[in-house]
């Protein structure tokens, strides 16, 4: 790691215009994933702009919606009793993340902005074109278990590696976000892209923008949402795959659903042709299986990650069935 600069800045504002003025500097909150890239000379800023003791830190609760500060803790959100109570989805998303000392330790904003944890990309001395343009991607006929089966390209198959954004692309959260331009709002599943032909680029935010906070709308998912992770152990690891649902039901028809599923994709895959079919249906396993298979369609694997075309429906039948019975 080469030796850097640290900068604090005490407002939005400021930290704005500080990383307008630095050509090599980095936004550091929290520092779970940027310290670790930092140290495999992924990345090697020559200054950091701590925006830890930024004003951001609130949950709101607001007419029709919760209001989440870009430097909440992610133990915050996942243990505070509203939460837990009007967006169940987020809190056990949150919960299936990361060990406890990370979510001590890593901001809502910074887990949204995460890196892939594709071992090429970590990995300096082999090919990566998230990492180095143009360089190939050594995934693609190379080890890619953990890789996309959704929206890939011949540049790039690595995955987006958070749960709690997986949960935010299924709730419709909105991401408040300030830079030199000033301020506007992202829809979150426009928020993180897919790789096409510039994989280097993770998200949709505009140079030296810095997100403020996330919204999430009020919802009728409350008593029938479930998040399922599966992974290689019970302990801190990331998915293979994850699928994060919420239902609305009465009287045994399902009026409304979401569905969104991670470890798939660029970034968190929403299934919409499948909530668009579950919606008047009534609660089944015959449902779930032919929305799962609906699911799917236009899934494509890579060799060691064939089994992800079996796990995935076998997931989201598994997911809605929980969810469902609660």
């Amino acid at each position: 790691m080469k030796n850097f600069q640290i900068i604090r800045t005490l407002s939005s504002k400021s930290a704005v215009t500080t990383i307008a003025k630095e050509s090599s500097a980095m936004f550091i909150a929290g520092g779970t994933n940027l310290v670790d890239l930092m140290k495999k000379n992924v990345v090697a800023p020559d200054k950091l702009i701590d925006i830890s003791g930024l004003d951001l830190k609130q949950i709101e609760f607001l007419t029709g919606k919760v209001s989440i500060g870009a430097l909440t803790k992610n133990s915050q959100v996942a243990e505070d009793k509203v939460i837990q109570e009007k967006y169940p989805l987020l809190a056990l998303a949150l919960a299936a993340g990361a060990s406890q000392q990370i979510r001590h330790m890593a901001s809502v904003g910074g887990n949204m902005l995460q890196r892939t944890r594709c071992s090429y990309f970590y990995n300096t001395d082999m090919p990566c074109n998230k990492r180095n343009p143009k360089s190939g991607c050594g995934a693609i006929g190379g080890s890619n278990r953990m890789h996309a089966i959704f929206g890939a390209s011949d540049s790039c198959i690595a995955v987006h590696p958070s749960d709690m954004c997986v949960a935010l692309a299924a709730l419709d959260a909105t991401v408040f976000v300030e830079g030199p331009k000033g301020k506007r709002e992202i829809k979150f599943t426009d928020f993180h892209r897919l790789p096409g032909n510039m994989p280097e680029k993770d998200n949709t935010l505009e140079n030296k923008e810095i997100i403020t906070s996330v919204e999430i709308p009020n919802n009728n998912f409350s008593k029938h949402s479930h998040y399922l992770k599966v992974r290689d152990r019970t302990s801190y690891a990331f998915a293979l795959i994850s699928v994060a649902v919420g239902l609305d039901i009465q009287n045994n028809t399902i009026k409304d659903a979401r569905l969104a599923m991670g470890g798939v994709a660029h970034k968190p895959w929403r299934l919409t042709e499948a909530e668009e079919f579950l919606k008047g249906k009534t609660v089944s396993e015959t449902t779930f299986r032919q929305a799962a298979d609906l699911a799917m369609h236009g899934a494509r694997s890579y060799g060691d990650n064939d089994f992800k075309l079996t796990l995935g429906p076998n997931a989201i039948t598994e997911a809605l069935t929980i969810a469902a019975s609660k």
